[in-house]
């Protein structure tokens, strides 16, 4: 399907603020738990990504083109659809999951 080390993305999805942290699913949060991304009392340990980004990420939301739903930034930041953010904007493979 895909050649080479080119990744296709179907969405280009914008992100934007919002007034209270989205919470995260069940599901989502015993992903986060099994790759060590989140401790056993539910604090987010993404590497590479600071407190203060972490704060700022929480309150960043986008409408999930795969779920169909608006979900919290961070959910869609451990997708496995997930590809990059550049300048506000997420660009998703939008494979079913």
């Amino acid at each position: 399907m895909n050649e080479g080390a080119t990744v296709e993305t179907k969405f280009l999805v914008p992100v934007k603020q919002v007034e209270k942290a989205v919470k995260l699913s069940n599901d989502s949060k015993n992903e986060l738990k099994s790759v060590g991304m989140m401790d056993d009392k539910g604090k987010l340990k993404l590497k590479g990504v600071s407190p203060r980004m972490l704060r700022r990420m929480k309150l960043e939301a986008v409408d999930c083109p795969v779920l169909q739903s608006e979900v919290g930034f961070i959910q869609c930041y451990v997708c496995k659809n997930f590809h990059s953010r550049i300048s506000g904007q997420v660009y998703c493979r939008g494979e079913p999951l």
